[in-house]
């Protein structure tokens, strides 16, 4: 089954800890040679705004774990990667969002799928659009192309382009 990831952070070397964190993502795939990675974004950060901006992508991945070992082997390598909790939307060296599996619709204490705020996202539909422009949004029926055109401009969001190299 595929699984859709979003990257994202603000601190440090952000580049590196996106690149760092899309080569530990990618030993949860059955299948690497077709793993997937979008482009990496700039954007504003929501909610606190008194931080960096963030460099956001999304990987595509095939996989055999189930939705929560998903999580649990996000979460392990965010804490890997040196990602501290203490808050929300806060400054993060990385941060790693289980956004979809296929069309698995999940509503559980640890786990939303697809990840509750998908559509409300732009600097997560734009590098989803990216790597599966075919997707549908199995709850709102639409495909992530119709989702990312709903959206306002606000908060910004800009592509830096495949900048991606092996670390």
């Amino acid at each position: 089954m595929r699984a859709f990831i979003g990257l994202g952070g603000n601190l440090g070397d952000r580049a590196l800890s996106l690149m760092r964190a899309r080569r530990l993502v990618t030993l949860a795939s059955t299948d690497a040679a077709h793993a997937r990675a979008s482009s990496i974004f700039e954007s504003e950060p929501i909610g606190e705004l008194s931080q960096p901006p963030f460099l956001n992508a999304v990987l595509s991945i095939e996989t055999t774990l189930a939705p929560i070992a998903i999580l649990d082997w996000l979460l392990r390598v965010e804490q890997t990667l040196g990602r501290v909790r203490d808050g929300v939307r806060g400054p993060r060296v990385i941060d790693l969002d289980l956004l979809a599996v296929d069309g698995t619709v999940l509503n559980s204490a640890r786990l939303r799928l697809p990840h509750p705020e998908i559509s409300n996202r732009r600097f997560v539909l734009e590098p989803f659009c990216e790597v599966a422009p075919d997707w549908i949004h199995p709850v709102l029926g639409k495909p992530v192309v119709e989702l990312l055109d709903a959206l306002p401009a606000a908060p910004w969001v800009r592509r830096l382009g495949d900048i991606w190299w092996e670390c």
